[in-house]
């Protein structure tokens, strides 16, 4: 099948993978141009930048697709389908009609639960059982498609990064089953009940609150895994938490008790990984080595 893939994150790099190991015929990439990152804040190209450019693929980075002259290029290549996965830019009715057969979507949510950016976030921080892949067919709203195809996983005590690996290889060998027999997976309208929306993170939404109970605060933990990193604040500096266990205790509500045991609203955490400004990661107790937090600190 002629293609073109759409996609822009790490999440998107297995389903191109997967189409060109099944053979078919990617006639371009398109993935968002490089955004400044890291402390110089150069140019960073996307994952599916990378990823094209290693496989010789034909590379496609507009910083939109309203206008007729970005439209024209997208139709003068002739796909058959567009597979679309993260690719973050909204396809305007033009592009959508373009392929002979459909654009679709892997979506990493089981639709019409968590329509929108975040998905997986969204999924951990409401304490979700389970999460999943959707092959949607797309259209003008927002992740409202008919769905192809559903593939369900449970969450566990993953965080993002874990279950977002998970998921990107599960949507990939979905995508892989649908396209190579594509009459087997009817389209079927999303519910219209248990709608949710997922909106994208926003980083302040990383500082932890030690006042809520200390399940909710596990959570955030694992769904700002490993980026953009549950954070809290002693001595002016920012200290993320990447893991954390939970355990019994009862106190004021952010104080520290030995071990970096924090109390929260209800119950209390321990870091397991924490990480501190421009070092590695580690554990508590490295961090307690060289960075002082002693008991009965209390954590705003």
């Amino acid at each position: 099948m002629r293609i073109i893939f759409m996609g822009t994150p790490e999440f998107a790099v297995p389903t191109l993978d997967a189409l060109q190991g099944a053979g078919h015929d990617i006639v371009a990439v398109y993935t968002q141009p490089p955004r400044p990152a890291g402390r110089g804040k150069a140019d960073r190209p996307s994952p599916v930048q990378l990823r094209a450019e290693a496989l010789g693929i034909p590379l496609y980075s507009p910083k939109s697709l309203r206008d007729a002259e970005a439209q024209a290029a997208f139709t003068a290549l002739e796909p058959d389908a567009a597979i679309v996965a993260a690719y973050g830019l909204i396809l305007p009715q033009e592009i959508l009609d373009a392929p002979v057969w459909d654009c679709l979507n892997v979506h990493a949510s089981l639709l019409p639960r968590w329509r929108g950016a975040a998905p997986v976030q969204r999924a951990i921080l409401a304490g979700d059982e389970e999460t999943g892949v959707t092959i949607m067919a797309m259209e003008a709203g927002l992740d409202t498609g008919d769905m192809l195809a559903v593939e369900r996983t449970p969450i566990g005590n993953k965080d993002a990064g874990t279950l977002t690996a998970e998921l990107a290889k599960i949507g990939a060998a979905m995508m892989v089953e649908v396209l190579a027999d594509p009459g087997a997976f009817p389209a079927q309208p999303q519910p219209d009940e248990g709608v949710t929306y997922a909106p994208k993170i926003d980083k302040a939404e990383a500082r932890l609150d030690f006042t809520v109970g200390a399940v909710q605060v596990e959570r955030q933990i694992r769904a700002f895994a490993p980026t953009p990193g549950a954070w809290f604040e002693h001595d002016g500096e920012r200290i993320r938490i990447l893991a954390a266990a939970l355990v019994e205790g009862e106190g004021v509500a952010g104080a520290v008790s030995d071990n970096l045991i924090i109390s929260c609203g209800k119950g209390a955490i321990r870091p397991t990984k924490v990480q501190r400004a421009g070092r590695g990661v580690m554990s508590a107790d490295e961090l307690l080595r060289g960075f002082a937090i002693p008991a009965g600190t209390r954590l705003a």
